[in-house]
């Protein structure tokens, strides 16, 4: 979602010539090509193969194998997305290499050392040479961390770039129809993270969560595998498949998910990009984490930070169903959350090196 905006772009600018690379963490391509096929992304020019491990094993993986493709390539840039260990391994070789690296979505932060995202945001950021930064609040926090302003450009959201130009597509989508569900009258629920996942106490208040919320309004689960992995492996999964109006879904594709979230009630969620997209579609967001990496979707957006505590959860819940059907959709959106981020992207690329000489002759 986040590469298929640039790809597009680089078309438009013949003196690009662009290479997808595809590291395979957590699928391999057959497995993500659903995502491939309508985004309308060509096949990977390099696959890695990574797959999942440890943090450690994945890190050492996707170094080792992406030198070999520097060397064979010699590329003047390699462009790194979002927060992943890929993004901090890619980031470390090319930099040893001396190959320029834009960070895409450079500058967030939840100031939790405990998420192994954000040890991946700082390191990238720090020996990045282009930080394309998507809030105004990404600039401010790599100034604190001592980033000179040459280094700084404020483009805006890409995810947004690829959900406006879906959105209208996302209407193709049958999954409301064939879960029998209405517009509005519906919540979707999205949870992965090892923290809320991986101990039995905190899934089984999930489960407790999603039977007390099924019980007023139908919900929509696409399971993550590791999600589900846990559940069988804590015996909630019977559980699960035994609540009414829980509708537990393998993962769904890009159409169907923007669908499911444009069309939502509201969204009990921990994921980073969905806090994003539901702010973008003015759809009511409940995150179930203690802190965020995207703040500007609370203070201009239509999520609210909700924590993991069930009674606190239940009560923003009930809060948002209170309220009638959300009306958040002519909200007005974050600064350049407006489509063309990936245009910006590609033009700070083109100009940086005109940038840094006037920097130095001043």
């Amino acid at each position: 979602m986040k590469v298929a905006p640039l790809l597009e772009e680089y078309k438009n600018h013949q003196e690009i010539e662009a290479q997808l690379l595809h590291t395979g963490q957590h699928y391999d391509y057959e497995m993500s090509k659903i995502f491939f096929d309508e985004l309308g992304i060509p096949a990977p020019d390099h696959h890695l193969g990574v797959g999942s491990g440890s943090h450690a094993v994945q890190t050492a993986k996707v170094m080792t194998e992406f030198e070999q493709v520097l060397e064979e390539e010699q590329p003047d840039w390699v462009v790194v997305v979002g927060d992943v260990n890929p993004t901090m391994a890619c980031t470390i070789v090319a930099n040893k290499m001396g190959i320029k690296v834009a960070h895409v979505e450079a500058g967030l932060r939840s100031y939790d050392r405990e998420m192994p995202e954000e040890i991946n945001r700082v390191l990238t950021d720090s020996i990045a040479d282009l930080l394309l930064t998507p809030s105004i609040d990404g600039n401010m926090n790599l100034k604190k961390e001592g980033i000179p302003d040459a280094k700084i450009r404020f483009v805006g959201n890409i995810m947004i770039d690829t959900l406006f130009n879906m959105r209208e597509r996302s209407g193709e989508s049958t999954i409301l129809s064939d879960l029998g569900l209405d517009a509005r009258k519906y919540g979707l629920v999205t949870l992965h993270r090892p923290s809320n996942v991986d101990q039995e106490e905190t899934l089984n208040n999930f489960v407790d969560i999603l039977e007390e919320t099924a019980s007023d309004i139908p919900l929509v689960w696409p399971v993550h595998p590791r999600s589900k992995n846990r559940a069988e492996q804590f015996e909630l999964w019977e559980r699960l498949e035994s609540i009414a109006n829980l509708h537990l879904l393998e993962p769904v594709g890009y159409l169907d998910n923007v669908n499911l979230m444009n069309n939502a009630r509201l969204v009990l969620t921990d994921s980073g990009g969905i806090q994003e997209e539901t702010t973008a579609l003015g759809v009511p967001c409940l995150t179930a984490r203690e802190n965020t990496e995207r703040p500007i979707t609370i203070t201009e957006g239509t999520n609210t930070l909700v924590g993991t505590d069930p009674k606190v959860i239940l009560d923003h819940i009930e809060k948002h169903l209170q309220n009638g059907v959300a009306g958040q959709k002519d909200l007005p959106k974050p600064l350049y959350w407006d489509g063309h981020t990936a245009e910006r992207i590609v033009e700070a690329i083109m100009n940086w090196e005109f940038s840094i000489r006037v920097l130095k002759k001043a």
